[in-house]
């Protein structure tokens, strides 16, 4: 878990190839990012504090990032996803919104924004902006992330998946091939990194690390060392 300014928050329940889920919160509005759990485990996970969410945002269909959305409907969330995750998850019904790369779209207090990522099915990342105009990215998934999101950033949440010097000596190349393609290496991160305004970041959290290709401990040196900013592992 882990706390910026008195406003906004980043908190990480589950962040693996088993399951992701994450909720960015200020003192008045509550958005679940990603729901990559079944549903009961996810309540579980949050200590049954559900009932105040105000909507929830899914990055893409595969099912550690997607597998509680339809019963987080059932339970009367409002769900926001590409309309390719929709379709292919077969959601419908009007708690599930399609949104769109670039238009914004509101979760009580929080302007939400998408971007494309790349990956090997559609997929996107979020940019929050509360009220007081605070804001926080959230980018897993993906190959690399082309943005630049200007000043104001508090909070980056971003995937760091491997890297080249972590791999497992027995990985296959078909899997390695593919790790290359749609997730983020530690390089990538800090190229990514290096290449924003950080002057107003307070935190950085580091997603969805290979269960058998990285080292936390080392990924977290790494990227404290590039950016001078605090770092913590999502879900540890």
């Amino acid at each position: 878990m882990g706390r910026a300014s008195k406003m906004l928050t980043f908190i990480s329940y589950a962040s693996s190839s088993k399951g992701n889920l994450h909720e960015i919160t200020d003192s008045h509005s509550r958005v679940m990012v990603d729901c990559g759990l079944s549903w009961r485990k996810a309540r579980e996970a949050m200590f049954f504090a559900t009932s105040g969410i105000g909507g929830v945002v899914a990055t893409h269909a595969h099912s550690d990032h997607s597998k509680g959305l339809a019963d987080a409907a059932r339970s009367g969330l409002d769900c926001y996803a590409l309309p390719e995750t929709l379709e292919a998850l077969s959601l419908q019904g009007h708690r599930f919104h399609p949104i769109k790369p670039f238009q914004q779209f509101v979760i009580g207090t929080f302007t939400v924004k998408a971007f494309p990522l790349e990956h090997d099915v559609p997929n996107c990342g979020f940019l929050f902006c509360n009220r007081e105009g605070e804001k926080a990215i959230y980018i897993t998934d993906t190959a690399y992330c082309r943005f630049k999101f200007g000043s104001g950033l508090r909070i980056i949440a971003i995937e760091c998946n491997y890297s080249r010097d972590t791999l497992s000596p027995n990985l296959d190349i078909a899997v390695r091939n593919r790790l290359y393609s749609t997730h983020m290496s530690l390089d990538t991160v800090k190229g990514f990194l290096q290449s924003n305004d950080l002057s107003q970041v307070q935190e950085i959290h580091l997603l969805h690390g290979s269960d058998h290709n990285s080292d936390s401990e080392l990924f977290k040196r790494e990227v404290e060392k590039a950016t001078g900013k605090p770092v913590t592992i999502a879900g540890s």
